[in-house]
């Protein structure tokens, strides 16, 4: 699968002579988004590329005009700019929807989206979701090999990076996947992807050195409050993908000794519940079930 990169030259510069032209009566066609900015704003450098981004990924329902102020004093006054950058949305002649200041991404995306009455996605994030979609319904060939594509355009695409982790723990290859989320910068983890992720690659580690089922499953027999055996058979349930039973006997030892080991149990379901994800299934029953032991 190839996927398209953005295309260049997605602005076009607009003076006080052609704005009637490139604004009001282009807008009547379609919702035009003008940029009023100066080359001597910082925020507008960091505004600029973002704007032409989103813009690029609307499929030519949406254009983009900028208007450099210095240039076009008369413009910038009739709009009454007093500050930049400023950004104002067009529709069948007449500014429809504005902003002011440099907003995040995903501001301005919503933006876009509210002018073109639609989602506004690039064909990266499409790709992604597809990936994800694929590795949820077993297919980690297909999810990896659009992760792998997404990667040639976008080499630090955290999401991708993250998604390819998966894959790599799908195929039970744990070395590459922590070599891959090794490649993502500190702060990544804030993305809810990458944590699950990272906490599904722990768990993966975790399991590897747990032991064996059946010889924990007896010591735990044996003695009901062998904590540190039933916490291992937890993570071997879990390295076998027998992930329900290795939560029942995480809640099991919480409600022994919710205390033990620091707590241990609790924070092992906190990090299930990170690699299944905060909608899963199982991620929603055993939360509710661990909230209502904590609360007893």
């Amino acid at each position: 699968m190839e996927i398209a990169a953005s295309a260049p030259g997605v602005a076009k510069d607009a003076t006080d002579q052609t704005f009637m032209t490139d604004v009001v009566e282009a807008s009547m066609t379609a919702p035009v988004i003008v940029d009023f900015w100066a080359p001597w704003c910082g925020p507008c450098k960091q505004l600029g590329p973002v704007l032409e981004k989103v813009v690029s990924h609307a499929g030519g329902k949406v254009s983009l005009v900028k208007v450099d102020i210095d240039k076009s004093p008369m413009v910038a006054q009739q709009m009454r700019i007093q500050s930049i950058p400023a950004v104002y949305a067009f529709d069948k002649g007449r500014p429809v929807d504005a902003f002011m200041g440099a907003l995040p991404e995903s501001q301005i995306k919503a933006f876009v989206e509210r002018l073109v009455g639609g989602p506004v996605e690039s064909a990266v994030e499409a790709a992604i979701e597809q990936a994800r979609t694929a590795l949820e319904n077993g297919d980690a060939q297909t999810a990896g090999a659009l992760l792998n594509e997404v990667l040639k355009q976008e080499p630090e695409n955290i999401a991708a990076l993250a998604g390819l982790a998966q894959v790599f723990l799908a195929a039970g290859e744990t070395a590459q996947a922590r070599a891959m989320l090794d490649r993502l910068p500190a702060d990544a983890t804030r993305d809810p992807a990458v944590a699950a992720a990272v906490s599904a690659v722990d768990l993966a580690e975790q399991s590897a050195d747990a032991g064996d089922t059946a010889a924990l499953h007896q010591a735990v027999e044996a003695d009901p409050d062998n904590h540190e055996a039933r916490f291992d058979l937890a993570m071997a349930l879990f390295g076998g993908n027998r992930h329900r039973e290795a939560a029942e006997e995480l809640l099991e030892l919480y409600r022994r000794d919710r205390d033990w080991n620091d707590g241990a149990a609790r924070s092992q379901l906190v990090k299930f519940f990170e690699a299944w994800g905060p909608m899963h299934d199982l991620t929603v029953d055993i939360r509710r079930r661990l909230s209502t032991l904590m609360f007893r």
